[in-house]
């Protein structure tokens, strides 16, 4: 198993439940697939620049390891997740 970390920018345009929801989805899918081993919520913070007419972001790092085959399926589902700005998936030396 390899070690990734993946800082997710959710829309501040959701509410609180729907936030934690879209995050535990995220938790759960990394869950069945590898093992999360911390979770940083670091809140609102603002954007460097506009993204969807919106200035401000839900910022959240997740640090976790799986196969490597995994990462691009998770890469996937947060395109086609509504409510997700932007994302970062990054391979971790050892």
């Amino acid at each position: 198993m390899k070690k990734y970390e993946t800082v997710v920018v959710l829309s501040c345009a959701n509410d609180e439940e729907t936030t934690a929801a879209l995050l535990a989805k995220f938790k759960d899918l990394i869950a069945k697939n590898g093992t999360v081993e911390s979770v940083e919520e670091w809140g609102k913070r603002k954007l460097a620049y506009p993204i969807n007419d919106e200035t401000e972001g839900y910022y959240t790092l997740i640090n976790f390891s799986c196969e490597n085959d995994f990462p691009a399926e998770l890469d996937r589902v947060y395109k086609i997740t509504d409510g997700v700005l932007r994302t970062l998936i990054i391979a971790k030396g050892e």
